[in-house]
């Protein structure tokens, strides 16, 4: 997973949602309340990051793919030594 990537996607994220929070702070009505603007915000931010997020987002998870993929591939200190040590013990005959 490339850093750049996860950070390009958080940022965008954020400000799909903090853009829209803070214009509908503007109207007085959402000042008093609050949450409802939140509420408004988020799903604003939802609908612009499905509509518009979606190469970030492809780049992110491609990137989680491939960490995830590596990390099973590789062998783990157990299996190495295990498999060390049954080359070095002599098999019993009878």
């Amino acid at each position: 997973m490339k850093a750049r990537s996860a950070l390009v996607y958080t940022v965008l994220r954020l400000l799909a949602f903090l853009v829209p929070f803070g214009l509908l702070m503007l109207l007085p009505i959402m000042r008093e309340y609050y949450w409802l603007a939140a509420i408004f915000a988020a799903l604003i931010g939802l609908s612009l990051s499905v509509l518009f997020l979606r190469r970030p987002l492809d780049d992110l998870t491609s990137g989680l793919a491939e960490r995830r993929a590596q990390a099973r591939t590789t062998v783990s200190d157990e299996d190495a030594e295990d498999a060390a040590s049954d080359a070095i013990r002599p098999t019993p005959t009878d």
